[in-house]
């Protein structure tokens, strides 16, 4: 019932932050995801307030969604606290095997957990390399597995190419942003499933999905507007993949993309 409590305060904490900046939050597909039971979603990661997004976008189904998240949240006192009783996930990049029986023990007691598969933000705003644990969850626990995709939300606060001082981009508190989430039909990872093969799978669907949304006429730039903050291979100014490999900090044992742009 605490975390219950928690997480609901959670909620409408950041609801009011997005009513406070006018975020339109907008999501499609949210049937996709199950009401009860086990389920993972793997979602594209273009902002750092994502997880506000994603929780909210689910709405429809009822879900409390348990994040998996950087571990070093958990290192501010009170913050931390809060994680801990919402039962997120901390995540350290350099350990993540106790990430995963975490996951897989909330998975077998009927949680979502969401899991950000890139292990970080895109520079490029594409799909970058995927790590095999979505894969590996889902086999194991059987839960499905519901692949989600963001835009917008990377006009508020994202990465972004350093100044000359080595800043990246600050907050944008600018109001009236939308921030489209999509949800797409379950996958499922047989129990003898290659989790490397099944894993270009997920990133060929991330991919679609986030495409979509960004073609979206509401979100392309306007004719002639400086774009940083959206795809090159799409028209705008964000690095191309092949220049964000220096920015992008991706995991040795990830699966390098066969997907997205070349």
């Amino acid at each position: 019932m605490s975390r219950d409590r928690t997480y609901r305060a959670a909620v409408a904490l950041g609801r009011a932050g997005m009513r406070a900046l006018g975020i339109q939050v907008v999501g499609r597909g949210a049937e996709h995801v199950p009401t009860s039971g086990p389920v993972v979603l793997a979602a594209t990661h273009v902002s750092y307030p994502d997880f506000v997004f994603v929780q909210d976008g689910a709405r429809s189904s009822g879900r409390h969604v348990r994040f998996m998240t950087r571990h070093d949240v958990w290192h501010v006192p009170l913050v931390g606290r809060a994680m801990s009783a919402m039962r997120h996930v901390p995540v350290d990049r350099e350990a993540p095997a106790g990430a995963y029986v975490v996951a897989r023990r909330l998975l077998r007691e009927g949680e979502a957990v969401c899991a950000f598969p890139e292990a970080g933000i895109s520079y490029s705003y594409t799909v970058r390399s995927l790590m095999r644990g979505v894969a590996s969850l889902a086999r194991e626990t059987g839960a499905p597995v519901v692949p989600v995709a963001l835009w917008g939300s990377q006009r508020v606060y994202s990465v972004g190419v350093p100044d000359e001082r080595g800043r990246e981009p600050r907050p944008d508190l600018t109001r009236g942003r939308r921030v489209d989430v999509s949800f797409g039909p379950p996958l499922v990872v047989g129990p003898d499933e290659d989790l490397t093969a099944w894993t270009h799978r997920l990133g060929a669907a991330l991919t679609a999905q986030l495409e979509e949304l960004q073609r979206l006429p509401h979100h392309r730039p306007r004719p002639g507007e400086h774009a940083p903050w959206y795809p090159a291979h799409l028209g705008g100014h964000a690095p191309t993949r092949a220049e964000a490999a220096h920015l992008d900090v991706v995991p040795r044992a990830a699966v390098r993309p066969t997907w997205g742009p070349s």
